[in-house]
């Protein structure tokens, strides 16, 4: 995470803040107002509380996702499949041990960033928390995110989605009445958090596409008290395991979609150990902003991608911002109600997510949803190219039936009829030139203007 750090500071892309910020509520509070301004990385040198700075706003873009993997602009799906394919070669070598670091810190919890994000969280939350644990059965290793209460220095509360990997790891140990061994990282390298975001079948090694990603095998080191292989660039380990057939009271906590999880009974991990690098650095991530649901949007969107690749023809891309819930296809249309295919093919790609797809021609952004609308209410009948599915189940966690139901809408052009929507240009507009010659006004420049000054 340095190397990327020090890579945003050469590109003039991350900003600092050597102020002391107290952690509950206003990092997140100043984090929302950075993010409304620009998508720069942002540095906390001084929170209170904690001798560790925080950085956040790391991944707040398609462009920099792409930088990342090496990616055409509007190339993140198609490489990011690639990826998936180069990481079936990994298996055997996704990791090379090395020493144990003689930098590393033993410490306690609260001497960590113990961040408080929303008006009525319970508690401070690690929310860039990733889970390294192996399957029970297979061995196989496993990344994923998952909120995480601090209670206090032995405990943390955790929330296991039901379909998530990790749960079902828990489940399984759980049945045999042992706890299962897990570590939490905090701050890694670029090709962790985005494997860790991946969504991949349950025998495949996460650790595997973070070594396609690098390029190379991932250096870890073994854990102090569990067994299981630390990826070197986590700056921050918390060792443990959750606790069978315990649960107790996690949240309120304000979750990706914009409201409060209510408090409910959660997973108890009890820890057995904490360190962390000399130099090490916190990563922190505000739910629901743009640095959350920017990687989330773009994995889910390959996932759908691919989907769509291997049953519709004339697919070029696809994105799921900015709700990560939508979807929008670019794609050629070749033949009439081809776009109405492609449609109800996304919705088959995610059984959770996609609750509106939209279909656009190549000529529109499809990250942004200004461009997407447009599309739609100016390329033919809005009443016609609608589809609605009722009754549809929807996201897991939905006891409401909320997430309920789809819908599908055709904003390509009339098939047949391109030629009428040919989008209007302004000749130049790539290369004029918008610095030489300009200043800015004078108080009092408009009282003097007069025709010819």
């Amino acid at each position: 995470m340095r190397d990327f750090l020090n890579s945003l500071a050469a590109a003039g892309e991350l900003l600092v803040v050597d102020r002391e910020v107290d952690p509950r509520f206003e990092l997140a509070a100043m984090t929302r107002r950075f993010q409304d301004t620009t998508d720069h990385g942002v540095v906390f040198t001084r929170v209170r509380g904690t001798k560790i700075p925080v950085a956040t706003n790391l991944y707040t873009t398609r462009r920099r996702l792409n930088q990342l993997l090496g990616a055409p602009a509007d190339g993140f799906c198609a490489r990011w499949i690639q990826l998936l394919e180069e990481a079936g070669r990994w298996r055997q070598a996704a990791t090379a041990q090395e020493r144990r670091p003689e930098d590393l810190i033993t410490g306690a919890l609260h001497e960590l960033p113990a961040i408080t994000y929303h008006a009525k969280d319970g508690g401070p939350y690690f929310t860039s928390a990733i889970y390294l644990a192996r399957d029970p059965q297979t061995g196989v290793p496993n990344l994923s995110f998952h909120r995480s209460m601090i209670i206090n220095d032995g405990e943390l509360r955790v929330r296991l989605g039901t379909t998530h990997d990790l749960a079902k790891y828990q489940r399984q140990a759980e049945e045999q009445g042992r706890p299962l061994e897990a570590a939490l990282l905090i701050g890694v390298g670029p090709e962790i958090f985005l494997a860790a975001a991946a969504s991949l079948p349950t025998d495949w090694d996460e650790l595997a596409l973070a070594a396609a990603v690098r390029g190379s095998p991932v250096p870890t080191y073994a854990a102090r008290t569990v067994d299981l292989e630390i990826p070197a660039s986590a700056q921050c380990v918390i060792e443990g395991r959750f606790l069978p057939k315990e649960r107790r009271t996690e949240g309120p906590f304000g979750e990706f979609l914009g409201y409060y999880v209510p408090a409910g009974d959660n997973h108890v991990f009890e820890i057995t150990d904490c360190y962390w690098r000399s130099d090490a650095i916190a990563h922190s991530i505000l739910c629901g902003s743009r640095e959350d649901l920017c990687v989330l949007e773009a994995v889910y969107g390959a996932k759908t991608y691919r989907h769509l690749k291997d049953r519709v023809p004339g697919i070029i891309d696809v994105s799921c911002a900015p709700a990560f819930m939508n979807t929008t296809i670019k794609m050629r249309p070749q033949y009439e109600g081809h776009a109405r295919q492609a449609i109800l093919a996304a919705f088959s790609a995610d059984l959770d997510y996609n609750r509106a797809v939209f279909a656009v021609d190549e000529d529109v952004d499809i990250t942004d949803m200004n461009e997407v609308m447009w599309a739609f209410l100016t390329r033919g009948r809005v009443d016609t190219r609608t589809m609605v599915l009722h009754d549809i189940p929807g996201f897991y966690r939905d006891p409401h039936k909320d997430f309920w139901g789809r819908i599908g809408i055709d904003a390509t052009k009339p098939f047949g009829r391109e030629a009428e929507f040919e989008r209007k240009t302004v000749p130049g507009v790539d290369g004029v030139d918008m610095t030489s010659g300009v200043r800015r006004a004078d108080p009092d420049l408009v009282a003097r203007l007069r025709c010819g000054e």
